[in-house]
């Protein structure tokens, strides 16, 4: 009995004395792990070439520099069209839609006919305009007849003032009743000749293309009722929202790069005008000019646009230089032969940058020391190795 107790008391002693060298062992073994994954986590982003992958890749080096380049205004905007090269087609009599041959997306010349109207009033007013002219006729034949008399002292002057007062007044309708007529676009030598109407035209009064259709055949016509709308789109400008605080850059003459929706190459304009009343989401309209007119674009395209506010002296670098991984913006930068220990090779780490202008080709850049060796040619190459490299660790895991 004596016995096992001894023993269970040795193997209590032995199990209480490696406890401890076994958790050190553990710590050490997780520190390790910690240490290497720093490690490896550190050099992620630095990649090495030998020289032959350095000439392959046709690696190289440069440094910041100084450039002057443009500073430019971000904004936001839309095509449009001046008041005049955009226009709304109502009837100046309501009536019913005889006819109309337009379709959205026509183009049309001026002077064509865009809709026909019938309106029984349309029959009265020529009527009206032809017994006037006929009345004026008369009394015009009256006056003349009155004045002749009273030349020969036959009537007196009150029966030719009355002669000329009934002449005058006629005449004064029948001028009115001729304009109202003129705002159908009446065709009175075919009205005078005994021709009524029982219909009057639309036309198109500038050429360009339908925008809007908004009626049809046998549909009633109010004089309120917008019936159609024609664009010239061979004026079109650049209308730019611009927030408040970027209004005192802006100048008159300055040049304008912007591009539409799916479309990758720029287009220029220049500001025309500035507004000068702030919209209630604190903003100005700024006017600008196509420095090309280009038919095919539409009113309403929305557009993307930097604004040329003047130039600066800024620190730059070659467009090549910067490349995007992630979201952000990063250049490769030479190490020094001590950090690598091995001169027949070239290290070069990933280094984020903060980018401002980009102009002819160089790119303003902040975060870096103007002594860094730069990749400036190859970039895209050391970025793909990069990837490369996170791809295998990610299969590996």
């Amino acid at each position: 009995m004596k016995y096992i107790i001894a023993n269970a008391m040795i193997t209590i002693l032995l199990l209480s004395c490696g406890s401890p060298e076994t958790s050190y062992e553990a710590a050490v073994k997780s520190e390790t792990e910690d240490h290497n994954a720093a490690e490896h986590h550190e050099e992620r982003d630095v990649i090495t070439l030998s020289p032959e992958q350095y000439q392959v890749a046709g690696i190289k080096m440069g440094s910041i520099e100084m450039k002057s380049l443009s500073a430019t205004i971000k904004v936001n905007g839309v095509l449009d069209l001046p008041p005049k090269n955009l226009v709304s087609i109502s009837t100046p009599l309501e009536g019913i839609v005889k006819s109309t041959e337009m379709l959205q997306g026509m183009r049309v010349q001026k002077g064509t006919i865009v809709a026909t109207i019938q309106n029984t009033e349309f029959i009265q007013m020529q009527q009206d305009y032809l017994d006037l002219r006929s009345q004026l006729e008369f009394l015009k034949q009256e006056l003349a007849r009155q004045e002749e008399l009273s030349r020969e002292n036959v009537n007196s002057k009150k029966a030719v003032q009355k002669a000329r007062s009934e002449y005058n007044s006629v005449n004064a309708r029948l001028l009115g009743q001729r304009s109202r007529l003129s705002l159908l676009n009446i065709n009175f030598k075919s009205l005078e000749a005994g021709n009524i109407s029982r219909t009057f035209n639309l036309y198109a009064p500038i050429t360009g293309y339908v925008t809007q259709v908004n009626t049809n055949t046998g549909a009633f016509a109010s004089t309120t009722d917008m019936l159609f709308k024609i664009a010239d789109t061979e004026h079109l400008h650049a209308e730019l929202t611009v927030f408040e605080k970027d209004v005192p850059k802006l100048r008159i003459g300055q040049k304008v790069k912007f591009t539409l929706a799916n479309e990758e190459s720029e287009r220029l304009a220049t500001v025309f005008l500035i507004g000068r009343e702030i919209s209630k989401e604190r903003t100005v309209q700024i006017h600008c000019h196509l420095d090309k007119e280009d038919g095919q674009l539409i009113p309403g395209m929305y557009l993307k646009a930097y604004v040329e506010s003047g130039s600066k002296k800024v620190m730059a670098l070659p467009e090549a230089a910067i490349v995007e991984f992630e979201g952000k913006k990063y250049v490769f930068v030479q190490q020094q032969p001590e950090h690598n220990g091995n001169k027949n090779t070239s290290e070069f780490k990933m280094k984020e940058v903060q980018t401002g202008v980009t102009e002819n080709g160089f790119t303003e850049v902040s975060l870096l020391d103007t002594k860094e060796n730069i990749v400036i040619k190859g970039s895209y190459d050391l970025l793909s190795k990069v990837k490369n490299a996170e791809e295998g660790e990610e299969h590996g895991h």
